[in-house]
């Protein structure tokens, strides 16, 4: 059983990605600027969290963490 607490933090990477990559398609189709951040930056903070999400969760399931139970 893969542990909960190792499964959250690529799940966050991911949820916080997909957050910055809509505020970035906002931004883009809007031509906002704010502090220097444009559409095309938070797009690509947005996709390299993503990522960074998917990796953790691919090396979670494939190697999941050994238990003592037994």
């Amino acid at each position: 059983m893969i542990e909960v607490n190792r499964m959250k933090y690529a799940a966050l990477f991911f949820v916080v990605g997909l957050i910055v990559c809509v505020v970035g398609i906002l931004f883009k189709i809007t031509h906002w600027h704010f502090f220097g951040f444009s559409g095309k930056i938070l797009l690509s903070i947005g996709i390299i969290l993503q990522v960074i999400g998917g990796l953790l969760l691919l090396y979670n399931l494939v190697f999941p963490k050994k238990s003592n139970d037994l």
